[in-house]
């Protein structure tokens, strides 16, 4: 079974300049987590923006998570009422295959 194909939203390029333990730093960490660097970026941006950013109020990252999944049509219509059937199983679940 393959994977839906997954919507991406325009994205920024940004150019960053790292020194050398900087730059040896991110090397090792997408080497060892296999992200890619970009991603490695955008996530120290998001958990120092967690930190750092302690104003906002609660359920503030409630933004970011609308419209996470795109607007793939493969999508169940019905996921947010039932998405404990479709993450743990159930009539409607897609099939997992069973460890052996």
């Amino acid at each position: 079974m393959t994977d839906p194909p997954r919507h991406r939203r325009v994205r920024e390029p940004v150019q960053v300049y790292l020194d050398e333990a900087d730059r040896s730093l991110l090397e090792e960490l997408a080497a060892r987590t296999g992200l890619p660097r970009a991603e490695l970026l955008r996530r120290g941006l998001r958990r120092m923006a967690d930190e750092v950013l302690t104003e906002r109020a609660p359920g503030w990252s409630f933004d970011r998570l609308v419209g996470a999944l795109g607007d793939d049509a493969s999508l169940p219509s019905d996921l947010a009422a039932r998405h404990d059937e479709y993450l743990h199983g159930g009539e409607h679940a897609p099939e997992r295959p069973r460890p052996d």
